[in-house]
């Protein structure tokens, strides 16, 4: 399971982008970066110099490995395996990072964001067609039904992001049922509907050196 003990705010400060890694606080006046728009350290504010070919090209792979809150090695064999498969690589790997069971949960709503949404996964409150899922990294495919188990269906976790969740807000290849907690994987998104400000293509070209 990936995890990152120390403050999640200075992630954001150190990629000079907001990777959402806090939930609600993200959106609010509490967000580290709108407060301190700099990296992080006694020096962050005086840090001059412009980045290198290969500067650019790890700092796009480490902030989309951060914000789907992956270790390297698990985005190095996602990498891998979308290599493999027909397509541009690149668009196929956002693709498969937005099909992860735990990044579905977050953006049906079921967790405030994706960290809580994997431990979450990983603790089976979650069945995936009636079945527990316990793999956060699991790939859904088209018309996979996710739900909140019966019995975690009081958890105030849960709620409290539910309660978040505003009508017409979700991503258009998902539909939410908020009443009984359950969501529907309709299709993997396309590229272009996917609202990453990443540029996937820096992270083919580090890993084609």
């Amino acid at each position: 399971m990936a995890r990152h003990i120390g403050p999640v705010c200075k992630i954001c400060r150190r990629e000079g982008e907001k990777l959402f890694l806090k939930g609600s606080r993200c959106f609010s006046a509490k967000c580290a970066l709108d407060r301190r728009p700099y990296p992080p350290g006694q020096h962050g504010k005086s840090r001059r110099g412009k980045l290198s070919e290969y500067g650019i090209q790890l700092r796009e792979k480490q902030k989309i490995k951060r914000y789907y809150g992956l270790l390297e090695s698990q985005f190095r064999a996602l990498f891998e395996k979308a290599s493999r498969k027909k397509g541009i690589t690149g668009e196929v790997l956002i693709k498969m990072l937005e099909s992860r069971l735990d990044n579905v949960v977050y953006r049906l709503g079921f967790a405030p964001s994706r960290m809580s949404a994997r431990q979450l996964v990983r603790h089976r409150h979650f069945l995936v067609n009636n079945r527990i899922i316990d793999i956060p990294s699991y790939q859904l495919k088209p018309g996979d039904v996710i739900q909140v188990r019966e019995k975690s269906r009081k958890m105030a976790l849960i709620h409290e992001s539910m309660q978040k969740v505003k009508e017409g807000q979700q991503m258009p290849w998902l539909t939410l049922d908020k009443a009984n907690m359950k969501g529907v994987f309709l299709e993997v998104p396309n590229r272009a509907d996917i609202p990453v400000p990443f540029n996937e293509n820096l992270v083919i070209e580090l890993y084609s050196k």
